[in-house]
């Protein structure tokens, strides 16, 4: 995989037959508190190589845009204005500065029915923000976030309750945990395989070392650390990469084995 080019809010990657462009949503920043160790306690005292901003935890938001040229996916849609948050809702600002017409977005795929990543699927104005969808792939355990506001998105829900098919280079793989429906995206290309994941691991700067962290809001902390376990040592077959919504922007690295937890390579410099 390989950095073609870059913007403030997206960089786009040669892969293979794909080409893969990195989102920038924004970030949102989080208290330490969120941690939980396998107690299910708040961590203690954090080591020294997570940064801080202030008390908190600043978390990239990212989605992805995944095309061979004739048909497209974008995996995950950003917060739009839900969360009234000015560092939030710039992913169609990043499609915009990328090149990607919005209308011509036929499927979406979302790792998870939590706002930061659904919400971007109706625009700031209420009115739907993909005008040609046809499809929107969720996990099964998570469609009921289609009510109110994303109630019109419903008729073109396609629930995912095992390993299906997108397209002829990309498949939904259920990984619960974190919802019920959690659901990483795996596509593949001559260059190999990227899979691209939600809330796996929300502080890269300690979950990736330290794998049996769990985030406050793991909706089953012991199933979600199975989960981010099972998909960590897939990551270190050859020519695997991760496209992690919450890994600092833009977000497409390699993982390895080191100790007794995992190192994280980023593909292009980090922007937090």
């Amino acid at each position: 995989m390989r950095l073609v080019s870059r913007g403030r809010l997206h960089a786009t990657f040669e892969f293979g037959g794909l080409q893969v462009i990195a989102l920038r949503d924004g970030y949102i920043d989080m208290p330490p508190t969120r941690l939980r160790d396998e107690d299910g306690c708040a961590l203690g005292e954090l080591p020294a190589a997570v940064p801080l901003v202030g008390d908190n935890l600043r978390l990239s938001v990212n989605a992805f845009f995944v095309t061979d040229g004739t048909r497209s996916l974008l995996i995950d849609t950003g917060a739009s204005d839900v969360w009234h948050e000015p560092t939030m809702g710039l992913v169609y600002e990043a499609l915009d500065e990328a090149g990607v017409e919005r209308a011509q977005i036929t499927d979406v795929a979302i790792t998870h029915r939590h706002e930061d990543h659904v919400s971007g699927l109706i625009a700031p104005d209420g009115s739907e923000a993909f005008t040609g969808l046809e499809r929107v792939w969720i996990g099964a355990g998570d469609t009921s976030v289609f009510t109110g506001r994303l109630a019109p998105i419903r008729d073109r829900v396609v629930p995912v309750s095992g390993e299906v098919a997108i397209n002829d280079w990309a498949t939904a793989i259920p990984a619960p945990g974190h919802t019920p429906g959690h659901t990483v995206y795996e596509a593949r290309s001559s260059a190999g395989r990227l899979l691209a994941w939600g809330d796996t691991v929300h502080v890269p700067t300690l979950q990736f070392e330290r794998p049996n962290v769990t985030w406050e809001l793991d909706g089953d902390q012991s199933r979600a650390r199975a989960a981010r376990a099972n998909l960590l040592e897939r990551l270190t077959r050859p020519d695997h990469f991760v496209a992690g919504a919450h890994l600092d922007s833009p977000g497409i690295a390699r993982v390895t084995p080191s100790g007794e937890g995992y190192a994280l390579e980023y593909l292009a410099p980090p922007t937090g």
